[in-house]
């Protein structure tokens, strides 16, 4: 048992000068810790020689953290201000301040920092030292930065009980809060670890975390990936076997056949976590969320953040990325179709390219092959396609769909979207023929080995059965919950349901995992369209497709019978039986069909409840929501909105994801709008669409891309997996 020690409150102590305070956390008596602690750090060495140093905003805490992490660790404490700055100009750093004035005083500051020499310490920076790069690259190579993230209201709450009103660098005309944000693009580029502290949070408790983290950074060897499939006993406890993040991003599917997932589950991150989130914007709760569940030996975090900037930067046209727009009565929607190629498939597949870059290795030469059912391809291809030119020589890209299952606009948006690493075939087949025909290919050693041998190039897959495609989808659905705390429509911790029109089961799996990492979702809701094989699923507990045919609908992005991601969310019910798992798939395989267990089922049940749309109802759906509100849905939306119609409660908002933008759809669109001429020419249905004036508008990005390749053709091909093979061998032998 650990002792119970009694801490005095938190006191906040400052020496005022009319130009500056130098800020310090304390406590009011030495801080006492359990042995327990001590007996583990000294067993593990968790320092060695290397310092522990702690960064953050002024008002942070990290001199009285630093002290409580220096007696865990039974170690010395180094406080700039105190031991390295005073030391080395024998005045305090406000006479220092006031002496040679803001900007000579950051000089003056990273050239004392530059002098200091330690091992085996923990380091208390000051708020301004990450602003001078070259003693920061001094510090940090003998040490791991560790970044007290503090929302910046409650530093200036802090600031303010502290009389603070300016701080180093801040000049004239310009706020408290406005440098402060200025200051975190530091924070972000030096980190190697983020420490998310509460607001609540004691100097005791962020210590803890602190040594967790570092705990974490040096353990790598414990956020392994399984297959779904892979038996428990089989599992790879090998160090030389074990699966890694950048390993299931390159491999894409489990050599069983299974899907890779986290041995130990995601990460789960505290209310308070969550709610210093509540103001961040898309792009920090996006780096804190992957920064949780990659771990830094694969990607580290300062790469991480640049590769989350470029990815939702300025090919984004809402600068809020994500953002959430009230409906009506109890009812948002989570625009998602923001992004270049106007859907959901944006927000990983602009993202993912680049992690792929970064983690493959530079000996061997990658084709990324992706099935889609429409949003897919154009995502994949418009993804790959802004790489760096280095990259591009060599990772290039291939996308399948089905030649007659997807809509007009869809298959003009993957056309246009071709680049010299990119290409788009058709397939005289379904979704379903294209996405089994991929798994065949990667699971036929012989082939993928005469690649790698006879042309030096290896096959990856950037599909949703890779877990980089997966992760990024968590980001939304925690961020349209934040949202709502922020808008003041719930209070952090109060219930929300999503509905989510469903296909391949990617999306509401994420929204089930951002469940598990403490968002406060309700009720998964999974919208199906006529192809309404999940629905009887989750009903019922019987995935059936004997006697089963796909049928075309105009929500084609869920025109899907076999639902590749639902595996994953078994595997998470089963509790890791990934032979139950296999013995599951190995009969649908066979047999056309599977039962679940009453247990599972009941489980699932807790998570998820299902329903359908028929084409009538879904253009129905179109007209009354332009009528009423002036806005368009896109079909798959319509889906969604008709489905939670239907079985939602009211009892608490719920979110509906609104994955494509309607302009992909425009010949239903049109119809369901009542417009009696539709022109066959795409071009030309978006230009009568945008006339009307609609809310939103017509997508920018799908008019530019259309503009551009009015004229273009593509490859198509026949249904068989031979002949998919012979044109990945030519683009193969093209390309690299």
């Amino acid at each position: 048992m650990f002792p119970i020690v009694q801490y005095q409150p938190l006191r906040l102590i400052t020496q005022n000068t009319p130009s500056n305070m130098c800020l310090k956390l304390m406590f009011s008596r030495p801080v006492a810790f359990p042995q327990t602690w001590k007996s583990w750090l000294s067993s593990h060495s968790l320092l060695g020689n290397k310092n522990v140093i702690l960064m953050g905003p002024p008002g942070a805490g990290k001199t009285t953290v630093g002290r409580i992490v220096g007696q865990k660790l039974d170690c010395p404490v180094i406080d700039v201000d105190d031991d390295v700055l005073e030391t080395t100009w024998n005045m305090s750093v406000s006479e220092k301040l006031q002496d040679v004035g803001n900007e000579q005083f950051l000089e003056e500051e990273g050239k004392a920092l530059l002098k200091l020499s330690a091992s085996g310490s923990v380091i208390s920076l000051t708020g301004s030292n990450p602003l001078h790069a070259a003693s920061m690259q001094h510090v940090k190579r003998n040490g791991l930065v560790v970044y007290l993230d503090v929302p910046t209201a409650v530093i200036m709450r802090r600031l303010q009980v502290m009389r603070v009103d300016r701080i180093v660098g801040q000049g004239p005309g310009v706020s408290l809060r406005d440098i402060l944000q200025f200051r975190k693009q530091f924070y972000k580029r030096w980190h190697d670890i983020r420490v998310l502290c509460a607001g609540e949070s004691t100097a005791e408790a962020v210590a803890e975390k602190v040594l967790d983290a570092v705990k974490r950074y040096q353990n790598s060897e414990l956020e392994t990936f399984i297959s779904t499939r892979a038996s428990r006993s089989g599992n790879c406890k090998e160090k030389d076997s074990a699966k890694y993040f950048s390993d299931v991003v390159t491999e894409g599917l489990a050599p069983d056949g299974g899907l890779f997932v986290p041995e130990n589950g995601l990460p789960k991150l505290s209310a308070g976590e969550w709610q210093s989130l509540i103001e961040a914007t898309y792009v920090e709760r996006a780096q804190v969320i992957l920064e949780r569940c990659i771990h830094p030996a694969d990607i580290p975090a300062s790469t991480l953040g640049e590769i989350i900037a470029t990815a939702y930067g300025e090919n984004f046209t809402c600068s809020k990325i994500a953002p959430v727009r009230h409906l009506t009565g109890n009812q948002f929607l989570l625009e998602l179709f923001h992004g270049p190629t106007a859907s959901f498939k944006d927000f990983a597949l602009q993202i993912m390219p680049h992690i792929f870059a970064y983690c493959v290795p530079r000996s061997c030469n990658y084709l990324v092959l992706v099935a889609t059912s429409g949003d897919t391809g154009s995502a994949v291809l418009d993804g790959f396609s802004r790489l760096r030119d280095a990259d591009k020589q060599r990772i290039a890209v291939m996308s399948f769909f089905p030649e007659d299952g997807v809509s007009q606009i869809q298959k003009s948006q993957m056309i246009g979207c071709q680049k010299e690493n990119a290409r788009s075939i058709g397939v005289k087949s379904d979704f379903d023929f294209c996405q089994t025909a991929i798994k065949q290919i990667f699971t036929n050693s012989d082939y993928t080995g005469f690649l790698t041998i006879e042309y030096g190039t290896a096959l990856a897959a950037a599909n949703s059965i890779n877990w980089a495609r997966l992760l990024p989808q968590i980001v939304y659905h925690a961020s349209a919950y934040l949202d709502l705390v922020n808008q003041d429509i719930i209070a952090f911790g109060s219930p929300v349901d999503v509905c989510i029109p469903t296909g391949n089961f990617g999306n509401i799996l994420a929204a089930l995992y951002a469940k598990m990492m403490g968002i406060p979702i309700r009720k998964c809701i999974c919208a199906s369209n006529e192809n309404n094989v999940l629905t009887d699923f989750v009903r019922t507990g019987t995935y059936d497709l004997r006697g089963r045919r796909l049928i075309p609908t105009s929500s084609p992005a869920i025109d899907i019978l076999k639902s590749s991601n639902l595996e994953r969310y078994l595997h998470l019910i089963a509790s890791g039986d990934g032979q139950l798992v296999s013995q599951l798939y190995n009969q649908l395989e066979n047999q056309g069909h599977f039962q679940l267990q009453r247990g599972l089922l009941e489980k699932l049940q807790r998570d998820v409840v299902a329903g359908w749309c028929s084409e009538e109802d879904c253009l129905a759906a179109i007209h009354s929501v332009y009528s009423t509100t002036g806005y368009i849905l896109d079909t798959h939306t319509a889906v969604a909105k008709v489905v939670a119609d239907r079985l939602q409660d009211r009892t608490c908002p719920i979110i509906i994801s609104s994955t494509a933008h309607y302009s992909k759809f425009a010949p239903a669109i049109l119809r369901a709008l009542r417009i009696a001429e539709i022109k066959q020419n795409p071009l030309s249905q978006l230009h009568l669409l945008s006339s009307y004036s609609p809310l939103p508008p017509v997508h920018w990005g799908l008019l530019e891309t259309l503009k551009r390749n009015e004229n273009e053709g593509h490859q198509i091909c026949a249904a068989d997996t031979s002949v998919l093979m012979s044109h990945i061998e030519a683009l193969i032998q093209s390309h690299f």
